[in-house]
């Protein structure tokens, strides 16, 4: 069986952890910060973590 090829555009936007876990930035976090209140953009600030549903996804389609 191929191997898989590593999808680059989604290798630029997540990174897998140590553990296994996709690690990825928040939306709504480039410009407009200042009608946004101080809780919205320290929760924008912070790295989301994908399900693990979309984690097997997209550990397959970066070749992992």
């Amino acid at each position: 069986m191929a191997k898989h090829k590593t999808h680059k555009g989604l290798k630029k936007r997540v990174k897998v952890t140590a553990s296994g876990k996709v690690k990825h930035k928040r939306c709504n976090g480039g410009h407009l910060m200042s009608c946004k209140n101080a809780k919205r953009r320290r929760r924008i600030a912070s790295d989301g973590i994908m399900s693990e549903v979309e984690c097997k996804k997209i550990r397959i389609a970066l070749g992992q």
